[in-house]
């Protein structure tokens, strides 16, 4: 059974297909995992992050034809395609730097006589479900910690990106890691459902959709397994000041379009005070119509095809509904194969589907507002809470509205500020845990109180 493919968006040609695992060879990948959790957990810290280490090193070596490869599964501009590649080796590597401060005992300030600490020991085998939008960087924020800590992954990725999860397989092999620390799964989602209920399967971190998330926790949490969530999020980018609109429109745009507008975390409503309102919306639709549309292989190409055509069916369905409900389109709105314009929306209302759904694609909807209160619930209305974006010249105001905005990150006067050292992740319907960041490290561990009595006397 060939689920697994490559079709190039751009042209809708089918490249390579790959063959589904049997249930018995699945069955296998599990032992040959929990096997290499008995040894890998043993070896010293030091080579574990040598591992990782390398595995850094053979994505920079590798990387034209790694960026290739994410150009023909999804559409991603080759030089976002560049960056991607660069941004998991950067990745990888923080955590082979943290290897030992993560690994490392916490005393404890403790009551009584004698000592106590807190020792992080890996769970074991973990499974790992991920998405296409962007096939590297998702895996590697996923993969690095656990492994250094002495876990081993499953890696299920996304249908479409079968070359991509056989590459990165390839790294950690060449990388020294043993067999099974860093399993590839062609599977269905019906046997990922029997990976998750296997006893050796001890965890289970999803990046997707609401409806995937919702469905893995259901069946993580029948068989007591935890859980780690990263989905949906419709980002607020509020302007309630600024000295430099161009600049700020530009961040704006720059935000919006990243990976052709399929960023969970890329802002796309703009909230934006009356008195910069007009002067906004028109130097946004300006810039986001400008950006060039094309062949993704092409250095200048801003945006390249969706992700599938039914990507873009359901983007397209999205904005003629919102029109249809009493949207004004500004500019763009019109899709060939594919492709889908830049597109900007105004007079979205709160009785709209638009108003609480996510535009998954280059679409940017601008809210008006009176002032900083009137931007606080316009932001804080959704069903979503991954990232925020704040605009302003006054300080307190950035330190008190950072503190009112329902989400797990909030970046003042920037955006594609994220970094490895910097968690990611949200609250509400965008999902539970964080990756990335020293706390990316707590989320698949065993926390192992040791308790020492005082030496008798």
């Amino acid at each position: 059974m060939n689920e697994y493919s490559v079709v190039n968006p751009s042209t809708g040609q089918t490249l390579a297909q790959y063959d589904t695992l049997t249930d018995v060879a699945v069955v296998e990948k599990i032992k040959t995992a929990d096997a290499a959790y008995r040894a890998w957990r043993t070896i010293p810290v030091v080579e574990r992050a040598a591992v990782l280490r390398r595995a850094a090193e053979l994505h920079r070596e590798r990387r034209d034809d790694l960026a290739a490869i994410i150009v023909r599964e999804m559409g991603k501009p080759m030089e976002a395609a560049l960056g991607e590649v660069d941004f998991a080796a950067d990745i990888t590597e923080f955590y082979a730097d943290q290897a030992e401060l993560i690994n490392a005992d916490q005393p404890l300030d403790i009551l009584g006589e004698g000592s106590a600490l807190i020792r992080r020991a890996p769970l074991g085998v973990l499974l790992g479900i991920m998405p296409w939008n962007f096939p590297y960087y998702q895996v590697a924020r996923f993969a690095a910690p656990n492994l250094v800590l002495g876990n081993t992954i499953l890696l299920k990725h996304a249908p479409q990106c079968p070359e991509s999860a056989a590459a990165i397989e390839q790294i950690y092999l060449d990388a020294g890691a043993p067999e099974g620390a860093y399993v590839n799964l062609y599977v269905t989602n019906e046997q990922a459902a029997d990976v998750i209920a296997d006893p050796r399967v001890q965890g289970v971190s999803v990046t997707g959709s609401e409806r995937a998330g919702s469905a893995v926790a259901e069946l993580a949490g029948r068989h007591l397994k935890k859980v780690a969530l990263e989905l949906g999020g419709s980002d607020p980018f509020i302007v309630l000041s600024t000295e430099d609109l161009d600049a700020t429109v530009t961040a704006a745009v720059d935000g919006r379009m990243d990976n052709n507008g399929q960023s969970c975390n890329a802002p796309k409503r703009f909230i934006v005070v009356d008195e910069l309102y007009d002067a906004f919306v028109e130097k946004f639709a300006a810039v986001m119509q400008s950006c060039k549309m094309g062949d993704p292989f092409d250095p200048d190409t801003v945006l390249g095809p969706l992700s599938s055509l039914t990507a873009a069916e359901r983007l397209e369905e999205q904005v003629n509904r919102a029109v249809a409900q009493g949207a004004t389109l500004v500019v763009g709105g019109h899709r060939d194969g594919a492709f889908f314009e830049p597109t900007v929306l105004t007079g979205v209302s709160e009785h709209m589907d638009a108003y609480r759904e996510e535009f998954f694609g280059p679409v940017g909807v601008v809210y008006r507002v009176a002032d900083e209160d009137s931007a606080i619930r316009i932001a804080n209305d959704t069903p979503f809470g991954l990232g925020s974006y704040l605009f302003t010249t006054d300080s307190d105001q950035a330190d008190r509205v950072a503190d009112r905005i329902e989400a797990g990150m909030v970046f003042v006067n920037c955006v594609l500020a994220d970094s490895p050292e910097l968690p990611f992740g949200g609250v509400k319907r965008s999902g539970t845990g964080r990756e990335m960041g020293l706390l990316a490290a707590d989320e698949f561990v065993n926390k192992k109180l040791i308790r020492v009595a005082p030496k008798p006397v």
